[in-house]
């Protein structure tokens, strides 16, 4: 019985210690995943009617390179999102977003810069944009608008708009299916977010314009990609000034 005892609480010991480090680790898991969902800003949902006609949009389109301080809305904001490359229903094919992609690749990220005062309800610093669930991912509570211009050869009206969308390249995402045609394809769908933010821009009343004048490796930096991301573009957006 003497030899019994100390192995009976040895055993007791150690399934405490493993329910302890299971409620550590659930409480971990919870504490994160609660962490996460405070960072994540849900947008407005996006209308998918009524507004300006498509040709009056396109007959309007043009480059604007002075901007209003004038802060914007934050429907405004998920509509430009959303415009550039959300999600929607198709029925053949399911869930698809609102521009076309090279074997639904969508090797495409878009993210969203809000300089101090910008955005009504929303603070300054460098956002994702979460297409699936049309909301802003945080990644930076930094006004870095001086610093993207900056990056962006020294294009100083980039620092006066309130925001600027920048869109990112996963190439891989392409060229693994598609190899190095692939890469033409990525670009091709770059076209086709400009085009949407351009068009969206116009309905809103907004201005902005295409740069792809920057040092990739200085827009990284600005942003904090992640080394497979690829800058592509920069697109400021606010009121006319």
């Amino acid at each position: 019985m003497k030899n019994k005892i100390p192995k009976i609480k040895y055993q007791k010991s150690k399934w405490r210690f493993i329910l302890f480090s299971l409620c550590l680790l659930l409480s971990t898991f919870y504490f994160i995943r609660e962490v996460n969902s405070q960072m994540k800003i849900k947008l407005p949902k996006p209308r998918s009617s009524g507004g300006m006609s498509l040709s009056e949009t396109l007959n309007k389109r043009k480059s604007w390179r002075s901007f209003s301080s004038e802060a914007l809305k934050l429907e405004e904001v998920s509509q430009i999102l959303w415009s550039a490359g959300g999600k929607r229903l198709d029925a053949v094919s399911g869930a698809t977003r609102t521009y076309p992609s090279a074997g639904a690749t969508y090797p495409l990220e878009i993210y969203l810069l809000v300089g101090k005062g910008g955005v009504e309800g929303l603070e300054e610093g460098i956002y994702l944009y979460l297409w699936d669930e049309n909301s802003l991912e945080k990644i930076s509570s930094s006004d870095v608008r001086r610093d993207l211009a900056f990056a962006c050869l020294g294009q100083t009206f980039i620092s006066q708009a309130p925001i600027s969308v920048i869109i990112a390249a996963e190439y891989v995402r392409t060229t693994g299916y598609y190899g190095q045609r692939g890469i033409r394809y990525v670009h091709m769908e770059v076209g086709n977010v400009t085009q949407n933010l351009h068009l969206v821009a116009e309905e809103l009343g907004l201005a902005t314009v295409i740069v792809g004048a920057f040092s990739d490796e200085k827009v990284k930096r600005v942003l904090g990609l992640p080394n497979n991301l690829e800058p592509l573009t920069v697109m400021p957006l606010g009121y006319k000034k």
